[in-house]
């Protein structure tokens, strides 16, 4: 099932970034690599970072998508996939930075009605997000 997750959903970082020709299809399949769900493709992978999480995002699999990649008449859609993957991964990587420095704040209501306030910098987050 296709999930979704236009760019219509919420303001459009991208822009026009991401503008690419569609790769053509010999024919027309209800679960298949159709112009719509390829720009979804596109926007996820840049909202993502991850090829693996993108194809989930519009409900197609890795392997179709490496092969649409390199059909012919796909230039375009692969010039727009290198461009969104790494916009994708710098987005992650300052959200991994972002948490990691200024932590996240947990509250938790006790039994009887006490509250626990935890939070602060991620070590463990700082450290993955510098090893990437």
């Amino acid at each position: 099932m296709e999930q979704d997750i236009s760019p219509s959903n919420g303001p459009d970082e991208t822009g026009d970034r991401f503008d690419f020709t569609p790769v053509p299809l010999q024919r027309s399949r209800y679960d298949g690599w159709t112009p719509r769900v390829q720009k979804h493709f596109i926007h996820a992978l840049s909202v993502m970072g991850s090829v693996g999480a993108a194809c989930r995002a519009v409900g197609r699999g890795r392997v179709s998508a490496y092969r649409l990649r390199e059909r012919e008449g796909a230039e375009s859609f692969a010039d727009a996939w290198d461009a969104a993957l790494e916009a994708g991964r710098d987005r992650q990587y300052n959200y991994l930075l972002d948490r990691a420095v200024n932590g996240v704040t947990t509250v938790r209501v006790m039994r009887g009605g006490s509250v626990s306030v935890e939070g602060g910098p991620d070590m463990a987050l700082l450290r993955g997000a510098l090893a990437r």
